[in-house]
């Protein structure tokens, strides 16, 4: 992992030696995270027998960071970026007796994960339409797990603990999208990501980080 952290410092270096000229920007937005892998889908497997009783789903939170974008080129740059994420995963069970709300009853448990994110993008620029594709390495600061219960559409019980001596550290993966920059600096994106590595920190188990990013920035 630590090869990989100087080899992407290093290219940096490279790049912004030749660059014709570096601009800075910020961008973010919202997200959509799960996992994927056989363990989640043995898991989905087993839950498909409760009829939507219990069910898995994403967990939706936000990124924000910066980046430089760096010409090679009169279409082509590479963009190093530095960004926040919020990831995970999350479990539900819901139950009602013929559609009775006072008689319905709902469980929830979410892994809720921060990563530092650190994608270096190869992007093309098509007089404003953008298309990107990269490897990314990401940190994990903070995990934990959310559950709660509710009856009759009143919330009884919340618990948090957290999870992050649990998990994997360090996550490789790739990340690629379409986005479009406007003359005035603001540009809109849309991407998907998908980590590499194992998300438990023993990495026994195949589960990985997948998930979506719609967003917005400003080219300055």
């Amino acid at each position: 992992m630590k090869k990989k952290i100087l080899f992407s410092i290093g290219l940096f270096v490279s790049v912004a030696t030749f660059a014709q000229q570096i601009h800075y920007g910020v961008s973010g937005g919202v997200t959509s995270y799960n996992m994927r892998g056989a363990a989640t889908s043995n898991l989905e497997q087993v839950l498909s027998f409760t009829n939507g009783v219990v069910s898995t789903g994403p967990v939706r939170g936000f990124y924000g960071g910066a980046y430089a974008n760096i010409p090679v080129g009169n279409i082509f740059s590479v963009e190093p970026g530095l960004y926040y994420t919020l990831k995970g995963y999350s479990i539900t069970s819901s139950y009602s007796v013929n559609g009775i709300r006072l008689l319905s009853a709902n469980a929830t448990a979410s892994l809720s994960s921060s990563y530092i994110d650190m994608p270096v993008l190869l992007k093309a620029d098509f007089k404003g339409l953008q298309v990107f594709a990269g490897p990314q390495i990401s940190y994990l600061t903070n995990s934990s797990i959310r559950t709660g219960v509710g009856l009759a559409g009143l919330n009884l019980l919340h618990t948090n603990f957290g999870v992050t001596s649990q998990l994997n550290r360090w996550d490789a993966g790739i990340t690629g999208g379409i986005g479009y920059q406007f003359t005035n600096g603001i540009r809109i994106t849309g991407s998907y990501e998908r980590g590499l590595s194992k998300v438990d920190v023993g990495q026994n188990i195949k589960s990985y980080n997948q998930g979506f990013k719609i967003g917005a920035g400003f080219k300055f």
